[in-house]
């Protein structure tokens, strides 16, 4: 399954990292963004199947970034990444509705087996909701 996936971070060393593991691992489409504000508009012009946002960024930070894709795509599964990861902030990630957390400095594998796993758990959601109709 190819998918589209969102990143987003204020880094953009971060983003060229994500892009290349996950191009160079997998054959999903990369699209990135160091504006959380473009996320949401990239998000309402486009379909994607995953979100990988940063904790900490400027004007809108990952929490808020979590409930306003939440509005805009309910099922969308969201991994957040931060190198400021507490018990605190993973739980409140989780309660907003990000399907996982992962800390930074991160190893390559856990990155593809969290998105692995999310694309999985997208997929079984879509087939839910046509089964229900």
């Amino acid at each position: 399954m190819r998918a589209r996936i969102l990143a987003v971070d204020d880094e953009p060393n971060m983003l060229r990292l994500l892009k290349t593991i996950l191009t160079s691992k997998t054959e999903h489409e990369v699209v990135t963004t160091n504006n959380p504000m473009e996320a949401a508009k990239l998000l309402k012009e486009e379909p994607f199947d995953l979100l990988i946002t940063d904790l900490k960024m400027p004007i809108l930070d990952g929490m808020d970034l979590i409930e306003t894709v939440k509005q805009i795509d309910p099922n969308l599964p969201i991994i957040m990444i931060t190198a400021y990861g507490t018990i605190e902030t993973a739980e409140e990630a989780i309660q907003k509705g990000a399907y996982d957390y992962i800390t930074k400095p991160f190893r390559q594998e856990a990155i593809l087996i969290t998105l692995k796993r999310a694309l999985e758990w997208r997929q079984m959601q879509l087939e839910l909701k046509s089964l229900k109709k």
